[in-house]
């Protein structure tokens, strides 16, 4: 049941690739390169992204070993502490966002990164809102339980588009000079390694 969940969760690293912009290469900023505003602009956003990260791909990593057939307080711990994590590392992020502003100089610019960063407190939320409901399991029971993981499951289904209209707004923001300038930014770069780098690896 545990192992649903897990799966469900899995692929929030590339949340970090769309930010970082080494989801795609070059932009459509000429010979010129990015306006120095701009790459002021990616570094706020930048800087702070490793920590956000490893807090995020901390917490999905503890989700996947969670050993589906243990005592269940023990996956109830382990779940509702990654589902907090989960919260703040994203929290953190639309905060980032939010701080940097709209990225100067780009058409639709204020528009874009609003919708980032509703899009990432609404995710936040979510995994707040997924906290709550694994504290209130009754981990005395072992069906009910097993049951009430079953409708974790399917709250997920609901996160996993909350994902996808993040990861939208996010590659929204992050075309042309917004590209160009975040691939300069080692925070970005460094996030977006430890994102593709294999689960297993204890960095």
């Amino acid at each position: 049941m545990n192992k649903k969940l897990a799966a469900a969760l899995s692929g929030g690293s590339v949340l970090v690739v769309a930010l970082s912009g080494c989801s795609s290469s070059g932009g459509d900023g000429g010979d010129k390169g990015p306006d120095p505003k701009l790459v002021a602009w990616a570094k706020t956003v930048c800087d702070p992204l490793p920590a956000q990260q490893a807090k995020i791909s901390g917490a999905f990593d503890a989700l996947a070993k969670v050993v589906k057939d243990g005592p269940p307080k023990d996956i109830q711990k382990t779940d509702s502490q990654a589902f907090q994590d989960l919260a703040d590392g994203f929290k953190a992020r639309a905060g980032s966002l939010s701080d940097a502003g709209a990225p100067p100089g780009v058409d639709g610019g204020a528009a874009k990164q609003q919708d980032a960063v509703k899009k990432l407190t609404a995710l936040s939320a979510a995994y707040a809102d997924l906290k709550k409901r694994v504290d209130g399991l009754d981990t005395k029971d072992q069906k009910k339980f097993a049951s009430g993981l079953g409708d974790l499951s399917e709250r997920m289904k609901a996160v996993a588009a909350q994902y996808d209209g993040t990861i939208t707004a996010l590659q929204n923001l992050e075309k042309g000079d917004v590209n160009q300038a975040v691939t300069k930014q080692s925070g970005c770069t460094k996030a977006s390694k430890a994102s593709s780098a294999p689960s297993s690896a204890n960095g």
